[in-house]
């Protein structure tokens, strides 16, 4: 174990309990963690890249920070702080953005070093460690032929986007990142090692896929794999003026279109299509933009049925391509090193999930959009109104009693993210917040026959927990009893707790 130079040896107080430094840390746990292991805090010149975090708005207050080296060192970390009473938050890419984060203080566990991969011999399965993020899993595996359902960023983690679900590109083959779970190794509030899976604690198995930030944690998981299928993937980006809204959405409708008995009719190749209403003076000065991704699992020509109505809205300028999946990410401006994954912003998030667009909230979302153009120039640049659709056959095939993920139905996910200044004044925080709310209640009247909901990986963590964690009462009775035997003393409390 190697204890980082630079470091302050004094104690410090956490809630009011007397804490210790990284160097008291290391003389306690001494010898017991692995020898690849470091402990620091923020004195230390890998401080802020450990620390790194997509939305700063509401950061954690890290006091000390202990890299791993092996999995085995996280449950001596837990018991140890469990001892000291002193709280501990497992990290991995920082992109965790719920307001709830800000509420701890204490010992980050840091799982960027469990990085390992491992196709199991029978090719249908692979290990994936709790710091892997979802660029590299898809290069690996791409490489010798497999792919398995990520999230559509490359550069969140995986294990982050299977515990609240995890939506991406290949749901309409494959299910969510949740779906393709097959067992876990979990650390638990006490420090226990458990393996978790459909014979064995499988009630936690439940919780853990949908729910899973309440419960432990993840220190690697088995998720299947399948042969990787085409060796192309095509990618299609339009930028429209808001002039075609309402051709826009219809078409988009229409792609997604569900017939009566529940089944989404979306084409299961479709990867994804990811829309944002954003402004660049340069090309309207006084109203915002429509700007439009798709992805497709096949060649051009496979996609030209699927992309001809967008094709025959006048666009300002269009990009596209034939790519390895696994340079899709890029293409879409969601690789790992592009300005949408690296960036470190405060960002004000809302959101709602949808089965439809209503062409009339989103007409009121852009009318809003245009008006603080105007009225509040200095917040337009650096807001994005997200909307995000994917298909979803093998999301609503399963039996949604089965894990604890509530919200299948939603085949749209939408996003408000006001990106604030760093030396944003707070008026103009307070501006960005009424914009935010505005947005996600037209979101949400427009499907007035809904209950709203919140996907747990995008919530602000201002909502109520039925919305993330499901309407129906046995839903939320269930989680909270698992929570009572799994987690009596509520240890894991910073991410949209359900308690």
């Amino acid at each position: 174990m190697r204890l980082s130079t630079g470091l302050a040896a004094a104690a410090f107080l956490l809630h009011g309990v007397l804490a210790i430094s990284p160097a008291q840390v290391q003389h306690d746990l001494g010898g017991c963690l692995s020898n690849t292991t470091t402990i620091f805090d923020a004195s230390s010149t890998e401080y802020a890249n450990a620390t790194h975090r997509w939305d700063t708005l509401a950061s954690p207050k890290t006091q000390v920070i202990i890299e791993v080296g092996e999995e085995s060192d996280v449950a001596k970390i837990v018991k140890y702080c469990n001892k000291k009473g002193i709280n501990f938050l497992a990290y991995n890419t920082g992109h965790g953005s719920t307001v709830t984060l800000s509420r701890f203080d204490g010992i980050q566990i840091n799982l960027v070093n469990l990085n390992q991969v491992t196709i199991q011999p029978d090719g249908n399965s692979v290990w994936v460690q709790g710091g892997v993020r979802s660029g590299p899993v898809n290069r690996f595996l791409w490489d010798k032929g497999y792919v398995t359902a990520t999230g559509a960023c490359d550069c969140v983690g995986l294990v982050g986007a299977a515990l609240g679900g995890g939506r991406g590109r290949l749901q309409g083959q494959f299910g969510m990142v949740s779906d393709s779970v097959r067992q876990l190794n979990v650390v638990l509030a006490d420090g226990s090692q458990i393996r978790v899976n459909a014979s064995s604690h499988s009630d936690l198995f439940w919780a853990m896929r949908g729910a899973g930030h309440n419960f432990g944690i993840v220190t690697s998981m088995e998720v299947s794999i399948h042969p990787r299928g085409p060796s192309t993937w095509h990618y299609k980006n339009y930028l429209w003026t808001s002039d075609y809204l309402k051709q826009v959405f219809t078409a988009i409708n229409t792609l997604h279109a569900t017939l009566k008995n529940g089944t989404d009719t979306t084409p299961i190749n479709l990867g994804n299509e990811n829309g944002l209403f954003l402004y660049q003076s340069s090309v309207d000065a006084k109203r915002p933009l429509i700007s439009w991704q798709f992805s497709y699992r096949g060649s051009a020509a496979d996609a030209a049925k699927v992309l001809a109505p967008f094709d025959a809205i006048p666009a300002v300028s269009t990009d596209s391509g034939d790519v390895p999946y696994p340079e899709v990410a890029h293409a879409q401006n969601v690789g790992e090193d592009d300005i949408a994954c690296s960036s470190s912003l405060a960002r004000l998030i809302t959101t709602a999930g949808l089965s439809t667009y209503n062409l009339t909230a989103e007409q009121l979302i852009m009318d809003s959009f245009t008006k603080r153009i105007a009225e509040a120039p200095q917040l337009a640049p650096l807001t994005f109104i997200i909307h995000e659709g994917y298909p979803s056959q093998a999301v609503t095939d399963k039996n949604p009693a089965d894990s604890a993920f509530p919200f299948r139905a939603d085949f749209h996910l939408t996003q408000f993210q006001g990106n604030l200044a760093a030396n944003a004044s707070i008026q103009d925080q307070q501006l960005m917040l009424q914009w935010s709310n505005e947005v996600v209640n037209i979101w949400n009247a427009g499907e007035p026959g809904r209950l709203p909901d919140a996907y747990v990986n995008y919530a602000s963590g201002n909502e109520p927990v039925e919305q993330w964690y499901g309407h129906e009462t046995w839903r939320i009775d269930r989680l909270r009893g698992l929570k009572a035997k799994y987690d009596p003393t509520n240890q894991f409390r910073f991410y949209n707790p359900i308690i």
